[in-house]
């Protein structure tokens, strides 16, 4: 499985995926799109938004943090 998200130092919901990726064990690599011009671009060609956390699992895209959405697809009850 990989996991990407598209993040901001500042935003509260990054924050919070983060901190549910690592809980569940879920390994993710983590894009700073404040600091990361390339990643941002990527991120809006993705997603087709400007806000943060935008999540990718396996290609799939997730806009904000959607716990239940989340679970769904990583497969956690």
């Amino acid at each position: 499985m990989n996991i990407n998200i598209y993040s901001t130092p500042t935003c509260p919901y990054c924050q919070m995926a983060k901190k549910f990726f690592q809980e569940n064990n879920l390994p993710f690599t983590d894009y700073n799109v404040a600091e990361n011009r390339q990643a941002l671009t990527e991120m809006i060609a993705k997603s087709g938004q400007m806000a943060v956390p935008v999540i990718e699992i396996d290609g799939n895209i997730i806009v904000g943090f959607d716990r239940e959405k989340i679970k769904q697809m990583v497969g956690l009850k």
